[in-house]
């Protein structure tokens, strides 16, 4: 798609839903509607009810649906873009938009292997997405995010120890509503969120018909002009970076009674883009400045211009029946995926960072699934009403096998010849049963609360085929480790105290066990070298926190101190030859703080802060991990003592990794908000409103350095438009990433690679919503 025809069919889309506006806006009262000075109730469901936040023994984080459609107004990737949007939340990828990997607290996991084990669980719709592909499934035609800080597991399906992000879409209503967001903005990027729905038989049968369309034209050069049998030898304009990522869901509300309704749910995802971009040498030694590499421009001689391209489908059943006392739900799911993604994972072509006086790294891998199939079931029965004594017991089994190959180039570190091209397929299954339950006592002002659950996780990991090439020699020994299971039960529980010291003043504290089974990386095994594992991990958690409204309800502040230790915690670092390993360290602790207010000093002024501030610090003073290395030279500046170890190809630097924070663990977060509203004299608005987020340090992998760090990576963005009387629709233009900063967000270290953030991107939009 053009840009011409992207501004065409945004301006088709604008006569569209204008037509509808203005028949809305017809249908209001001519006088409008005087703004409520408050900023109104936050309800949320972090304990399987709809409850005030106030009342809640959770930290929990809350983003409207609205909030993030601006966000991704420039078409961002839906998930990226909450990243530091939440106190404690950091997310970040090297594997493009089908990879998202999710940090709360600094608890994440940094590894890209496929089928990594990820402390962080998403739910869409209450349903559990746990493999690393399906957590990359957009959210659109959202009503509302929920952050849920610190182990859960006493009322979800799937146990986790860092947290839960879960999205709650619109459903199907007895009452036709229907809202779109569409934009058009630099690079050819388009955006179009939508979704409607209404009675199709009036108190019987409902829908809810839910689309994102988001595009962007290849923006980013292919400087290339050697030769290569995976590139063509002539430099090419636009070559990669853009996308197509189209979308489509399908609700169905049946109530054929006032106590059971059965929700169905069915959605499908087609994408096809380009993966992660690694900028080859944009480090150099000494310094993280990354001023001086071009965004927009590569030199790729591997990879085929970094393609990526997966299809999803997915459905749900969810059934409820209300015995009055009680009620009992059913939540039956099915996901599905199979795609590829390539990169050329050296950074290019490196006449600036040559091997051994060879120019080209030959660096290359390609992850593909062939196909994965996920099942869960999870039967809640909770109590109903708001009397004193409230509990729930649940169930849920979950079940995720998938068949993967790995492919891997790299050139050897010696005179003589390439690596093997090497070609592996793995097969995964993951299985896990729990029970689980909670109970709630108020007495007076203060409620208590207890949880538990009990989960047994199992893993089994299957080398089916294996192709060296024969252009190389397998210099690596074969030990026969090729078909591991790995099994554990532990139990979780929480116990948390809220006492309500007002109506707008809510005092709580929480202490929870949570731990994560143990996982297994088959990704080695495309170096002929054995899987490699880790064991469970298990932490305590423990936080105590404030939740207001005050002045009127003009002010909301909440704010919880926290802190937490995981004992054997899983890392992923490299191994002797350079591979990326799984491990177990000693243990891992962290403190810190969180924060968030919202305040409307007056009725057309509304200003958002949000912090966190964290320390966290590995524990073992064995762990060790090996350093970055090209041709026997250490090539960045660790901060630690080095030591070197004889390897397959020279020396092997190593360095210990206790007392180093935990990687991608923000020491400190800042998001600030601001909307003024200047009423004009047909009863619309004029806007202006900015976000705007700055990340404190930050240290990509296990080991500090002056190069694999951030500190002070800053984002803004800003709109300015037009509201209708009654918000029948909104006009605006708008910039993301307004200042163009160029983020250090991840790194490849033998190669010195970067990857940067998102470029600015100015567009315009157009939103309502019809009644």
């Amino acid at each position: 798609m053009t840009a011409s025809a992207a501004l065409r069919a945004l301006l088709l889309l604008t006569a569209a839903t204008g037509a509808t506006a203005v028949h809305a806006q017809e249908a209001a009262p001519a006088a409008p509607a005087a703004q409520d000075d408050s900023l109104g109730d936050i309800v949320v469901t972090a304990e399987r009810r709809s409850e005030n936040t106030l009342r809640v023994p959770v930290s929990v984080g809350v983003v409207s649906g609205d909030t993030l459609r601006d966000y991704t107004s420039g078409g961002d990737d839906t998930l990226l873009s909450l990243s530091g949007r939440v106190p404690s939340l950091y997310i970040e990828s090297t594997t493009g938009r089908i990879f998202p990997r999710f940090y709360i607290r600094g608890l994440g996991n940094i590894d890209f292997y496929l089928g990594a084990s990820q402390p962080v669980s998403i739910i869409q719709d209450d349903v559990v997405l746990e493999h690393v592909v399906l957590k990359s499934n957009p959210v659109y035609d959202v009503q509302q995010v929920e952050v849920l800080r610190g182990p859960q597991g006493s009322l979800f399906g799937r146990n986790t120890t860092a947290g839960i992000i879960k999205f709650d879409t619109f459903k199907p209503t007895q009452t036709f509503d229907s809202r779109a967001s569409a934009s058009v903005g630099t690079y050819g990027s388009v955006n179009l969120d939508a979704g409607v729905g209404g009675p199709l038989i009036a108190d019987v049968l409902a829908f809810r018909l839910s689309t994102l369309i988001q595009h962007r034209e290849n923006w980013v050069d292919n400087r290339f002009a050697g030769t290569s049998a995976d590139s063509t030898a002539t430099p090419r304009k636009n070559a990669m970076g853009g996308y197509d990522d189209r979308n489509v869901r399908l609700q169905l509300l049946l109530t054929p009674g006032s106590d059971f309704s059965v929700d169905l749910s069915g959605h499908a995802r087609w994408y096809d883009g380009t993966s992660t971009l690694f900028h080859r040498a944009a480090l150099v030694k000494g310094s993280n400045d990354v001023s001086r590499e071009p965004r927009g421009s590569v030199a790729y001689d591997e990879a085929r211009d970094n393609p990526q391209s997966y299809d999803t489908f997915g459905g749900s059943v969810r059934a409820a029946y209300d015995f009055g006392a009680a009620t009992l739900t059913s939540i039956t799911a099915y996901e599905t995926t199979s795609g590829y993604s390539r990169g050329d994972t050296d950074g290019g072509a490196g006449a600036n960072f040559p091997v051994r006086g060879v120019a080209n790294g030959f660096g290359q891998s390609q992850g593909q699934i062939r196909d994965l199939d996920q099942w869960t079931q999870e039967v809640r029965l909770a109590s109903n009403g708001d009397g004193p004594f409230r509990w729930q017991v649940g169930g849920m089994y979950f079940d995720s096998r998938d068949i993967t190959d790995f492919y891997q180039r790299t050139f050897f570190l010696t005179t003589a010849a390439r690596n093997p091209n090497n070609w592996v397929r793995l097969h995964d299954v993951n299985t896990s049963w729990a029970g689980f339950g909670q109970v709630s006592y108020m007495i007076d002002r203060l409620t208590l609360t207890a949880g538990g659950r009990v989960t047994e996780d199992k893993k089994r990991t299957q080398l089916l085929k294996t192709v060296l090439s024969a252009t190389g020699v397998n210099q690596y020994p074969a030990t026969g480790r090729r078909d591991v299971t790995l099994k554990d039960t532990q139990p979780s529980w929480d116990f948390s105290t809220l006492y309500a010291a007002s109506d707008d003043v809510s005092l709580y504290s929480r202490v929870a066990r949570g731990f994560r089974g143990p996982t297994i990386q088959g990704r080695s095994a495309v170096f002929n070298t054995d899987f490699t594992t880790a064991d469970s991990e298990t932490i305590l958690s423990w936080e105590t926190g404030v939740k207001t409204r005050l002045l009127n309800n003009t002010l909301s502040l909440n704010a919880t101190v926290f802190g937490y230790r995981v004992k054997d915690i899983q890392l992923n670092g490299n191994d002797v030859f350079g591979n990326g390993i799984l491990f177990n360290a000693r243990r891992a602790d962290a403190y810190g703080v969180e924060a968030d207010a919202t305040w409307r000093p007056v009725r057309n002024v509304t200003l958002g802060l949000g912090g966190s501030w964290l320390h966290s610090e590995i524990k073992d003073r064995g762990a060790e991990t090996q350093i970055c290395a090209l041709n026997s030279v250490v090539v960045c500046t660790p901060s630690a003592p080095v030591r070197s170890v004889p390897g397959a190809f020279g020396p092997v630097y190593l360095v210990k990794i206790d007392g180093e924070p935990l990687p991608n663990a923000p020491e400190y977060n800042v998001n600030v908000n601001a909307r003024f509203d200047q009423p004009l004299g047909n009863g619309g608005r004029a806007f202006v409103a900015g976000d705007f987020n700055i990340q404190g340090y930050t240290q990509f992998v296990l080991y500090k350095t002056a190069e694999f760090t951030s500190n002070g990576n800053f984002e803004g963005g800003l709109k300015v438009g037009y509201s209708a009387p009654g918000d029948a629709y909104e006009l605006a233009v708008f910039a993301r990433n307004i200042t163009n900063e160029k983020n250090l967000k991840g790194v490849i270290e033998n190669y010195m690679a970067a990857v940067f953030n998102e470029p600015r991107i100015i567009g315009i939009s157009l939103s309502g919503k019809f009644r």
